[in-house]
């Protein structure tokens, strides 16, 4: 049985990580995990979300499988995990971490490659490595200081400190708490809101992020131009001037408008 599943249910695709009861990370999950990414990425769904069944979200690594690993395969398997981890942050539509309980280590890491976590009131997030004297491997150090800054990612990484989904939303990582009886239809609702949404602005708004996050706002710059002048030849564009020009005009309030990505 698949450690790790992908589902759609029309434009919104789904994966979900079904490794019970904590939902580890061994060698099992991140081949599963590769193919689910790859059928999604093969798909033409318009938004992703990222799950964990059970009252966890992620424990992280599975570390029974780490005291008889050689440095070869450590590092095969560090390499997988990033390899995952960073094809869900490529992918050019929304992705959303939906979490609740537990989400350490590796189970940290991996929401924070996704656009936005939609969290439960019980979720809570730790870096958990320092207590086995490594850092975190799956680019957790960098993706939580661009979003917290240096000297907090520092406090919650070398402290190992459990912070709650409160706590991170108010650090702005965490886009929503909500009660863990509405999570599912907030997921829901916030998937469909942006499956519903402009599918190309939102993979150019991912692209131009990803170039400042590499290149700082020279690269993002340069990329912009050609990025957006493209996007004035779909239909989307066409429908979204139309209604603001038909607004002004009238003064109506503008309509919000099902894109298709075209």
């Amino acid at each position: 049985m698949s450690q790790v599943r992908f589902e759609r249910e029309g434009p919104v695709g789904s994966i979900v990580l079904n490794h019970p009861p904590q939902n580890r990370i061994g060698h099992q999950m991140m081949l599963d995990l590769t193919d689910a990414v790859a059928e999604a990425s093969a798909s033409d769904i318009r938004v992703l979300l990222v799950r964990g069944d059970g009252p966890d979200f992620c424990f992280g690594g599975d570390v029974r499988e780490w005291p008889d690993a050689t440095p070869h395969g450590l590092r095969s398997f560090t390499y997988r995990v990033n390899a995952a981890f960073r094809a869900i942050e490529l992918l050019p539509i929304p992705t959303v971490a939906v979490v609740q309980g537990a989400a350490y280590g590796g189970g940290f890491e991996l929401p924070l490659s996704c656009d936005l976590i939609l969290a439960a009131e019980s979720a809570h997030f730790r870096f958990i490595e320092a207590t086995i004297a490594v850092p975190p491997l799956a680019g957790g150090v960098q993706r939580l200081a661009e979003r917290i800054g240096r000297s907090a990612a520092a406090r919650l990484i070398l402290l190992a400190q459990r912070v709650s989904a409160s706590e991170l939303a108010d650090l702005q990582v965490v886009a929503k708490v909500v009660a863990d009886t509405e999570l599912d239809d907030e997921a829901a609702s916030l998937a469909a809101q942006l499956a519903s949404g402009p599918t190309r602005a939102h993979a150019a708004t991912k692209a131009l992020l990803q170039a400042w996050a590499t290149g700082g706002l020279a690269a993002a710059d340069r990329l912009m131009p050609d990025l957006v002048s493209h996007l004035f030849q779909t239909e989307d564009v066409a429908a979204g001037l139309d209604a603001a020009v038909t607004a002004l005009e009238t003064g109506t309030k503008r309509p919000m408008l099902a894109f298709q990505g075209k």
